[in-house]
Parts: structure tokens; C-alpha cells; sequence
């Protein structure tokens, strides 16, 4: 029996290919690794620093980092995907420590470190707070988490200018649970709910990045009619302006853990 998406872990063992093509090989694709590795790069240049990929997918940014020297433990549970990430480390001379384990398993036995990489993986998982607590916990005071997730507010907009039978899917919240194409995660997170949520835990926000604001709300007509370097200059001029980061498909957070690891005096979100 085959398992209902949302009530488990995502594995992405059978959709490793699909991956590659529709989100990695592609300018959407490209486009999100550049903007956070314009978010990350203070972070790049830095003396060595201890860094943990928690799922790792297929190790793009865990590379960068491997290839500047940083030492990185790298976790997934897809075998296929840790596979493959292994394999382009070993082409291009890096080194790092897989486990093929899920994050909740590795955060119990790894050391605080001085990064954590958490993309675009809470949104796929049964219980993204309680995961989202035990992976935060591993940076140090002082460090960083690097966080990179799908945006509520973009699933919401872009469905409801769909218009036809996507409003009332979209104006009944329950229908959402594990529902949705193979690459639509089931647990879409509200940027000012996580924003919160990390300043109760001790964090404040350096940066708050959109990744597409205006391209996914753009249909393939359009997007194809347009100048697709013009289109990229809007993207890259609003998607650090406070209302269009929160609207991007992704949203990526760049927090720092205060160096006394004392929670702030924030209410934490329901």
C-alpha cells in the first residue's frame, strides 16, 4: 500500500531524475542557487567552518562549501540522491560524511555546528516544527541557519489567478494534506510564521530572500514572450524588498543563533 504523501517523510528515490530536469536543469533552478549563494556568501568566505547539509538532496550547495574547504556532514534519505551527491564529490575532489539517515537521527549524535543547511526540506516532512526545533538545535551560538523553504503565500496566489476549479481547492485549507502534483509539497510554511517561530527560539533574521517572485506566477505564454534577462533584473531588484520576499515560491531565511542561546521574548506561533 502505497503511503499518503504528508504523513511521512518524503523519500525522493523514485523521482531523482525528475528532480534533476524540473528543478535543477532548469533557469528556475539556476536562478535559486544563485541567490543563495549571494545570501551565503559571507558565510563562504570564511575561515573553515563546521557545516551540516541536513538532506542534502543532491549536494549542490554542500559542494560549494566542500570546495572552499569547509568541513560538511551531508544526510539524506534518499539513497539515489546521496548516491549521487557522493559521486560528484568524489569528480571533484571533495570530502564531506554521508549518512543516509534521516535529520531527526543524525541531529542526536552530531555536535553543534556552525552552519545548518535546511532547503527545501520542512515543507516535505510529517511534523515540519518538531523537525525544524531538533535541526535548529545543532547550531552553536554564534552560528548560522540557513533555511529554504515553499511558501504558503505563493501556493495561495498562484492557484487562485489559476482561477476554474482551483478556487475552492484553494478556499478549503483541507483539502491541501498530501494533495497536489508529485513535486508540490504537502506542507507549504508561512514566511512571518517561521520568522517568528526562530526569534522565539533564540535567533534573529539576517536576511529574508524571495526565489521567484514574479516568474511562477507568469504563465509559459508569457514567460516565453519575454525577455527572459529583463524578467531576471526585476526578480533580482525586488526579491530583497520586505512585501516580494514573502511572496517568492521560495523563501529563504538566513538566521543567526544569539551567542548567550537565551529564547527571546517572543510569542511563538500556533
Amino acid at each position: 500500500m502505497a503511503k499518503q504523501r504528508g504523513k511521512h517523510d518524503q523519500n525522493f528515490d523514485h523521482l531523482v531524475e525528475k528532480f534533476e530536469e524540473k528543478i535543477y536543469g532548469t533557469i528556475k533552478g539556476e536562478w535559486r542557487l544563485k541567490l543563495l549563494q549571494e545570501d551565503l556568501q559571507a558565510l563562504h568566505q570564511n575561515v573553515p567552518l563546521d557545516i551540516w547539509d541536513a538532506g542534502c538532496g543532491l549536494g549542490q550547495m554542500a559542494l560549494w562549501f566542500a570546495k572552499k574547504g569547509h568541513r560538511l556532514t551531508c544526510n539524506d534519505i534518499s539513497y539515489k540522491m546521496l548516491e549521487k551527491a557522493r559521486s560528484v564529490f568524489d569528480a571533484n575532489g571533495a570530502k564531506a560524511d554521508f549518512f543516509k539517515a534521516p535529520a531527526q537521527e543524525v541531529a542526536a549524535s552530531l555536535p553543534q555546528q556552525d552552519l545548518v543547511i535546511f532547503h527545501a526540506v520542512i515543507e516535505w516532512l510529517a511534523k515540519p516544527m518538531e523537525t525544524l526545533e531538533v535541526v535548529s538545535a545543532r547550531v552553536k551560538p554564534g552560528g548560522y541557519l540557513s533555511l529554504l523553504f515553499f511558501n504558503y503565500h505563493s501556493f495561495v496566489y498562484r492557484n487562485t489567478l489559476r482561477g476554474e476549479w482551483h478556487l475552492p481547492f484553494v478556499l478549503d485549507e483541507s483539502q491541501w494534506y498530501g494533495k497536489g502534483k508529485k513535486l508540490t509539497p504537502p506542507h507549504p510554511q508561512k514566511p512571518e510564521v517561521l520568522v517568528l517561530w526562530l526569534k522565539s527560539h533564540g535567533f534573529s533574521i539576517e536576511q529574508q530572500t524571495g526565489i521567484r517572485v514574479f516568474h511562477d506566477y507568469m504563465s509559459e505564454e508569457v514567460v516565453d514572450k519575454s525577455d527572459i534577462e529583463t524578467l531576471m533584473a526585476l526578480e533580482y531588484k525586488y526579491c530583497r524588498e520586505s512585501v516580494y520576499a514573502s511572496m517568492g515560491r521560495y523563501v529563504h531565511l538566513l538566521a543567526r543563533k544569539d551567542k548567550g542561546g537565551i529564547p527571546r521574548e517572543t510569542r511563538t506561533p500556533s
